[in-house]
């Protein structure tokens, strides 16, 4: 079985890989069968004399491989035909500007494995990001608090060399007496509390954060069932808010009355009621004033968020009153940080940690017979034609949705 790493070359430029060199050397030194070779790249995390330092082949022969590993979608002109692709393609939820590559996809006779869907028996996913968009999501929430007060300068994400460097560079900042609240406790979540914790910030419980005065900044994690309740007053819990998000409201305001600095790191279900809206963030009572949105669903649950922001401008300010853009220096505006492709500012890490879980979960996959039907699941376009359990994009891929 011969592994092709693809050059990225979606723009904006995308520095992340599936298989760094030393998840190439694991892949190989594992599996007699495996072969890698790496398609040269000027602006790849891990430059080509890395690969070859670890004996890993760079050369531009990717029509001469079985399967090809990449991160974002490859454009239409530079997908080899007749070859397994794995990538995230951005099209499982129809999203109307990838429709043209997955016509192209079934066209060329690709069988396309995306990212998204590598899950396991329970329906778990195997490979992502989540981590390291938490990590890079809450550093740069907090380089946003400073930048709207002026209290400290934190340097660009993209600057520094590594999650290590980040946490240095966040211990040196002084805080005010603030609270942190942070939602979700899933991939995201978890890599925004290392970072909360790694600064020794001190966490505390919810009835703690609603109620209690502190002489120290103070963060509290939680989740859907602490932010929603059920319509009919019955005691729920996560499984059944996400069983039947239309039975729940949001029982956010509470935090919003007492909270500084907001960090979203949540999945957000269809039919879940908003954490808050336009109309609670005009409220008096409406305390926040930064906003991390890793989550960044633009009018959403959150709904500070309008736009996504970017790497190279990555915060705005939103105005509670005009529902409108504004600087976010201004008093009365909510800075807000939206960046939607935050692990690319870490791309070494992030690369690191995806390549190690795409070894340990999908690679065996190649050479087991697929035994625990990993690629099965993940299969979205065979022979030409969508597989039965893609067949819903049916209709988006003929244009009549």
């Amino acid at each position: 079985m011969k592994f092709g790493i693809i050059q990225e070359r979606k723009n904006p430029p995308d520095r992340r890989v599936v298989l760094s060199p030393r998840a190439c050397q694991k892949v190989l030194s594992k599996y007699n069968g495996a072969e890698i070779i790496v398609e040269p790249s000027p602006i790849r995390a891990f430059g080509d004399a890395e690969y070859q330092k670890a004996g890993i082949e760079v050369a531009s022969k990717m029509d001469e491989c079985d399967v090809l590993l990449g991160v974002k979608e490859v454009p239409i002109d530079h997908l080899v035909p007749n070859k397994k692709y794995f990538f995230f393609s951005h099209t499982i939820k129809k999203q109307p500007y990838n429709r043209n590559l997955l016509r192209a996809i079934l066209e060329k006779n690709i069988e396309l494995y995306d990212h998204e869907v590598l899950t396991d028996e329970k329906g778990q996913r195997l490979v992502a990001f989540g981590r390291y968009a938490g990590i890079v999501g809450a550093y740069n929430g907090f380089r946003a608090f400073g930048l709207k007060y002026g209290s400290f300068d934190l340097p660009k994400a993209e600057d520094l060399p590594d999650q290590q460097a980040l946490i240095a560079a966040l211990k040196k900042i002084r805080l005010p007496n603030i609270k942190i609240l942070l939602t979700g406790k899933g991939r995201v979540g978890n890599g925004s509390k290392e970072m909360l914790d790694a600064m020794g910030l001190r966490k505390v419980n919810v009835a703690e954060y609603l109620k209690d005065d502190f002489d120290e900044p103070v963060y509290c994690q939680i989740d859907a069932s602490e932010y929603n309740r059920r319509k009919d007053g019955v005691r729920g819990n996560k499984a059944d808010f996400f069983a039947h998000p239309e039975a729940y409201r949001s029982n956010f305001f509470r935090f919003a009355e007492v909270t500084d600095f907001y960090i979203a790191g949540h999945f957000y279900g269809q039919g879940a009621p908003y954490l808050y809206t336009r109309e609670d963030a005009r409220h008096p009572n409406f305390k926040i004033r930064v906003v991390a949105d890793i989550s960044c669903d633009i009018d959403g649950p959150v709904a500070s968020t309008i736009r996504p922001s970017t790497i190279a401008d990555p915060v705005y300010g939103y105005d509670p009153l005009t529902e409108g853009e504004t600087d976010f220096r201004n008093e009365s505006a909510i800075a807000v940080m939206a960046v939607d492709n935050l692990p690319c500012e870490l791309p070494r890490d992030a690369s690191e940690g995806f390549g190690e879980a795409f070894v340990k979960n999908v690679i065996p996959a190649f050479f087991n017979g697929d035994k625990n039907g990993v690629l099965e699941r993940a299969r979205m376009t065979q022979n030409g034609k969508l597989t039965p359990r893609y067949a819903y994009l049916q209709a988006y891929v003929d244009g009549e949705e």
